[in-house]
């Protein structure tokens, strides 16, 4: 190794670099210093960038050491994992000093009168009656350039505009196009979650976010919910994607036959957050069963029936449980909840009500408050005897009477006497 290599990774180990953030997109970019402390506090410093003098702030108060920064520039680059177009990390500069109340004061100048740039900006455009929509103005704080943030949906030629506003302010004039949702990074607020919007306070790449991704959190697909300030889907939207895929690769897709501690059933739906399997058994109805206490059944095996001894044991014991998933399930339109009146209803009229005529198969109805009726001697009731004897008359007294049709003067028929 020669002396230049060793000079330069000492000049590196021994440099001190601060990551800034500066500009109103909120750029990245590492600077050099040789101060021995950084202020734990959201402190503004002036740096020299490509652009000109400007004012940036410190990314990471709580991550210096004696003034270096404690993660290496390619532990900051791994965070970002690779260089697309919306890259935040840039070349950097060189740090000039820490802001003062005067500098913050000239700065808060420039802001208020970058109003006034942009409006006059859009008036021209108007006379020249260019398609295109200025969106905001920066005028950097050393006063080399200003920068208008305008979009179109066409390509423009603005070379004349440029003419005329170098001419008006005396100074150089860049025309940046953005698209829509780096305008919500410029002048959006709050979202409706109530929180600073992600792009303006912490997202540097902006990646894409399809409608995929709603329907997999079971979100709603209406527009006006699901859209943010820049009228595309929410970034936020991505931020549990990758953990929604991996759990939803847990789950057995519908229609698939599977073995439960209650019988065999298919899956008809799924919760993908508590891990829910909604099956319908083979009797019709919905059931809510975890994923680890069913087994899904490989082509040709034969489900198991499960016997009426050993459905309690195997059946669920926590009923708070249960009467949550079900209610759930119920606002999901995936199972019918019934009112406490309608399960008495359902109840009377079930044949394991006590009060029912009805008795099933194998049981005897068994009701001890019943009154019994008295048995004779001969161990059996007088009624029972009566209608034993008067089945077995009946062909006695038929034949009799065919007898005294053919016998008419028998003496033991008498006739009435006539007086």
């Amino acid at each position: 190794m020669s002396s230049v290599d060793n000079t330069k990774s000492k000049n590196q180990k021994t440099a001190k670099q601060m990551l800034v953030s500066y500009g109103r997109i909120g750029t990245l970019g590492w600077f050099e210093h040789h101060e021995a402390h950084i202020p734990k506090i959201n402190t503004h410093v002036v740096i020299k960038t490509k652009r000109g003098l400007e004012l940036g702030k410190i990314v990471g108060i709580h991550n210096y050491h004696a003034g270096r920064f404690k993660s290496s520039p390619e532990q900051v680059e791994q965070y970002y994992c690779n260089r697309t177009k919306d890259y935040p990390l840039s070349d950097g500069g060189r740090f000039v000093r820490f802001a003062t109340h005067e500098d913050l004061g000239e700065q808060k100048h420039l802001e208020k009168n970058a109003i006034g740039e942009a409006k006059t900006c859009q008036r021209i455009i108007e006379e020249m009656g260019l398609k295109m929509k200025i969106v905001e103005a920066e005028h950097l704080f050393g006063g080399e350039r200003i920068i208008f943030y305008f979009t179109s949906e066409t390509r423009v030629d603005f070379r004349e505009l440029v003419r005329q506003l170098a001419r008006e302010y005396q100074t150089r004039i860049e025309l940046r196009q953005i698209g829509s949702r780096d305008e919500a990074r410029l002048i959006s607020d709050y979202e409706s979650c109530g929180q600073q919007c992600c792009c303006s306070r912490f997202l540097k790449i902006l990646e894409p976010v399809n409608m995929r991704m709603a329907k997999l959190q079971k979100a709603t697909l209406d527009p006006s919910k699901i859209s943010g300030h820049c009228g595309r889907l929410k970034c936020c939207l991505r931020y549990e994607d990758k953990n929604y895929l991996e759990l939803k690769r847990k789950m057995p897709h519908r229609s698939t036959p599977v073995q439960t501690p209650k019988g065999p059933g298919k899956v008809v739906d799924f919760q993908i957050l508590t891990q829910l399997v909604i099956i319908q058994m083979a009797t019709g109805d919905r059931q809510a069963w975890p994923l680890e206490e069913i087994e899904i059944l490989k082509p040709g095996q034969t489900p198991k029936r499960i016997k009426p001894g050993q459905e309690k044991k195997n059946a669920p014991v926590n009923k708070e449980q249960d009467a949550a998933v079900n209610k759930e399930l119920a606002e999901m339109g995936l199972v019918e909840q019934k009112s406490p009146d309608e399960k008495k209803t359902s109840q009377a009229g079930s044949p394991q009500n006590k009060g029912d005529g009805s008795q099933q198969p194998g049981k005897r109805r068994g009701n001890k408050n019943r009154r019994r009726r008295p048995k004779n001697k001969q161990g059996g009731s007088p009624n029972n005897q009566n209608a034993q004897s008067s089945q077995k008359n009946p062909p006695v007294q038929n034949k009799n009477r065919q007898e005294n049709k053919q016998n008419p003067s028998n003496g033991n028929t008498t006739q009435p006497s006539r007086e």
